[in-house]
């Protein structure tokens, strides 16, 4: 087996902490959508009302369930489908969701292979995938109903190392074949959270690789984790007073510009 396929498996957080980090943020996404005016324009998703973010989220939820609990591949749902109700019952409604998802993981087994968009993989990427999904648009809500936002440093860098792990996984160029232009001659982006281990993203023929630790890189992006997660998600600019850039920037501007899956 690949290396990059083995650490895609993997997540830097157990199995008790990802359902923990789940409720975690989807309770902060609830919070934050509570009141909003449903067709409000989500500023960093421009195109989507606040009902369509909340539909969307509702909706995922029951779309991971239902693959994990069938070992099925139901149709991609649309979120300008999806009926999440009036907004009083909003909270209600996601906190069910949410469950339902962790449920279903517990019944079929976290370890349990089940189909995703990057091949077979144990059931628990379903809730890593929900976590990450849920954790980015907890800002979108956050900004457009005018509420702080806030997630947990652990749950922040295990969302920011899922989206490198899926940017180095095997078939992932299939799947979004502009990634191809991510490939480079051994240029190193470090990412220097404080208080814990970095990573450095290594652009090679082949492909994207990644490490941990140290970092030591021709462009490092510094900050708190949170603001590290969301700068990579392209919701914060890289001229934000919250993080630094030293080195290349011009690589980095290019990295962030291509690294969207």
């Amino acid at each position: 087996m690949d290396v990059r396929e083995e650490i895609i498996m993997a997540s830097t957080l157990d199995d008790v902490r990802l359902e923990e980090g789940l409720r975690e943020v989807a309770a902060g996404f609830a919070r934050a959508v509570a009141g909003g005016d449903p067709e409000a324009v989500v500023p960093t998703c421009p195109e989507w009302p606040l009902r369509v973010l909340v539909g969307h989220i509702g909706q995922a939820y029951g779309y991971a369930a239902r693959v994990v609990r069938k070992g099925e591949v139901p149709p991609v749902p649309d979120p300008w489908q999806a009926e999440p109700g009036a907004p009083a019952g909003w909270e209600t409604w996601l906190r069910e969701s949410t469950e339902d998802l962790i449920g279903a993981v517990r019944e079929t087994g976290a370890d349990t292979e089940r189909w995703t968009f990057l091949g077979p993989r144990p059931a628990r990427f379903w809730l890593r995938r929900m976590l990450a999904d849920t954790a980015v648009h907890h800002y979108d809500a956050a900004v457009t109903t005018g509420v702080a936002f806030e997630i947990a440093g652990d749950l922040a860098a295990d969302v920011f190392a899922e989206g490198v792990e899926m940017l180095a996984a095997p078939g992932a160029e299939t799947l979004k074949p502009e990634l191809v232009e991510l490939r480079g001659r051994g240029e190193r982006i470090g990412v220097r959270p404080r208080g814990m281990d970095g990573w450095v993203i290594i652009r090679t023929p082949g492909g994207i690789r990644y490490e941990r630790g140290p970092v030591e890189a021709d462009v490092v992006l510094s900050g708190e984790m949170a603001d590290l997660m969301l700068v990579c998600s392209r919701r914060l600019p890289l001229d934000d007073e919250r993080v630094e850039v030293t080195g290349d920037g011009v690589l980095l501007e290019h990295w962030l510009a291509r690294m969207a899956f």
